[in-house]
């Protein structure tokens, strides 16, 4: 067997004073980048409850007091989860898979 090495040659252009390098995710995680968004104030809306509570009846137990202080951040609770018999929450019955889909 016969390999055939083939020069590969990099170029670069010249970094200036003026050029600002780019902001690279990750590599800083401890530091928030400047100019990212902040959420100032997290109201929920009927619909985000709803949405929230879907599948739960009330009187709604004790287990789920989390969500008067949940904020903006991300909870998988408030999301579609397994199908068929994991979906105790009929989140896949009540609104159909297309449905679901909609919703991400």
């Amino acid at each position: 067997m016969v390999f055939l090495a083939a020069p590969v040659v990099f170029t670069a252009a010249p970094a200036t004073a003026q050029t600002a390098a780019p902001y690279i995710a990750g590599t800083e995680p401890s530091v928030r980048p400047a100019g990212a968004p902040t959420i100032t104030e997290f109201k929920p809306d009927a619909a985000w409850m709803a949405r929230a509570f879907t599948g739960v009846s009330e009187p709604y137990p004790p287990s789920l007091g989390f969500m008067k202080d949940q904020g903006a951040w991300f909870t998988p609770f408030i999301h579609p989860g397994l199908v068929d018999q994991y979906d105790i929450r009929g989140w896949h019955t009540r609104y159909g898979d297309a449905a679901i889909e909609a919703l991400k």
